[in-house]
């Protein structure tokens, strides 16, 4: 046998007449089947009109898709608290079929979700995105019952966690078997109450899925299901989102809207403590942010402060090399005007005689009132009479020299472009009386 299983894998002729998709389709089915006979899995394909749906499920002895999620053994009775006990059926021996078969129809269950999965996967060349799967669900249901229903929460169900646990508020997740024989009657009874979608819109968040859809079959293997219709409450429980509450089997409208508000109820001082933890937790935040807020506006007014601190010493040490400057600078030109008086001293000749006739006798007032009274030739040129007043000592530093009858300033300062005339170019006369103007003051 393993040698023909062998010739078939190396029989080209096993792919004649097929066409791509044909082609493709076989090489799925093997994957899908672990088979290890091309031939075989393509005799098994055309008996099912190569329906790999139904050609794989029967390969792997599960049952059709139309019972591939089956009904729960009974209708479920609640228990305080949320949960659940099977009803009991109508007489014993039925019952205990219906236990005995429980695990193999629970496991038959498992296998066909996965069989739907990986179908579902190959079908669509990846893995689907629950979001899609989610929205896709609410189309076909309010399609199927009508808008009027809780408002259902369009995402994934880690992101409808997410949501429960941010705001929180309870998180009810339905999981739909469209296959169940009571799914019809809860969804157009119970999820279409209107008193239930007005108290879920105040008070808790809604999420559903179909178990026939990858995302919602991920969630019934997280949540363990044991009949339909499915619904859990979640709550934020020690930090931890919860299953508190799990609704199985039929249920009526009023009895259903009170189970699920007694839970809530039941559970609501987890949430207030949550809320209160987070409360507190949001204060201390709050007061945290306040104080690091303080101690920045005062670490800017220190800086601030320092800053202008900074820039006073910066101004008063510019100051005072601007004034250090200035003094030596000062002490520089006097140093130099002391050498200039030594220089021109020399050169300032004597008086002249009383008794020569070109000999003028001037009177000169400084600035502070002192006088200088002395004897100059006629032929002496303004500047020597410059001279004297400069090398002074009471002298100021500029100045000029001035006469009142008539008013006017001597052309004296020596360095202009034409030498000083003398005092007799001049027109001073045999006794004058001068007078020296401070030009700093």
């Amino acid at each position: 046998m393993e040698g023909n299983n062998q010739a078939e894998h190396q029989d080209p002729n096993l792919f004649d007449g097929l066409s791509d998709a044909q082609h493709e389709m076989l090489l799925q089915f093997q994957d899908l089947t672990g088979a290890e006979s091309l031939g075989w899995c393509r005799r098994t394909l055309e008996e099912h009109a190569w329906d790999l749906d139904s050609a794989a499920r029967s390969a792997l002895n599960m049952p059709p898709a139309e019972v591939d999620r089956p009904a729960p053994p009974a209708a479920a009775a609640p228990r305080p608290g949320g949960a659940v006990v099977p009803a009991q059926p109508g007489g014993l021996l039925s019952w205990l079929f219906s236990l005995a078969t429980l695990p193999l129809r629970y496991l038959v269950s498992t296998l066909g979700g996965i069989i739907n999965i990986c179908l579902s996967i190959i079908r669509g060349g990846g893995p689907h995105d629950p979001v899609q799967d989610v929205s896709e669900f609410i189309a076909e249901f309010e399609a199927t019952y009508g808008p009027e229903h809780p408002a259902f929460l369009r995402g994934s169900y880690s992101q409808a966690l997410s949501a429960a646990k941010q705001q929180l508020k309870p998180l009810i997740v339905y999981l739909h078997c469209s296959d169940h024989q009571d799914t019809a009657e809860f969804c157009a009874g119970a999820l279409r109450h209107p008193p239930l979608a007005e108290w879920a819109e105040r008070t808790l968040l809604f999420w559903a899925c179909s178990v026939d859809r990858p995302e919602g079959y991920r969630v019934s293997q997280a949540l363990r299901e044991n009949g339909y219709p499915f619904v859990a409450v979640i709550v934020l429980k020690e930090n931890r989102m919860t299953v508190v509450g799990r609704l199985e089997g039929p249920c009526q409208p009023n009895d259903f809207l009170q189970r699920l508000q007694r839970i809530v109820s039941d559970n609501e001082a987890s949430l207030v403590a949550a809320r209160l933890e987070r409360n507190e937790r949001n204060l201390n935040q709050e007061l945290r942010q306040q104080q690091d807020a303080a101690y920045q506006e005062s670490l800017r007014a220190d800086q601030e402060k320092e800053r202008r601190r900074q820039q006073e010493r910066e101004r008063q040490e510019q100051e005072e090399r601007e004034r250090q400057e200035h003094e030596r600078q000062r002490q520089l030109k006097k140093e130099e005007i002391a050498r200039q008086k030594i220089e021109l001293a020399s050169e300032i000749p004597d008086e002249p005689a009383l008794d020569q006739p070109d000999c003028v006798r001037i009177s000169i007032k400084l600035p502070d009132g002192s006088r200088i009274e002395r004897r100059f030739s006629t032929s002496h040129s303004l500047k020597v009479l410059y001279y004297v007043v400069f090398c002074h000592p009471d002298s100021p530093e500029r100045f000029e020299i001035t006469q009142n009858y008539p008013r006017r300033v001597l052309p004296c300062r020596p360095g202009a472009e034409l030498d000083p005339p003398t005092l007799a170019e001049a027109g001073l006369g045999k006794s004058e009386l001068l007078y020296v103007r401070d030009l700093d003051a």
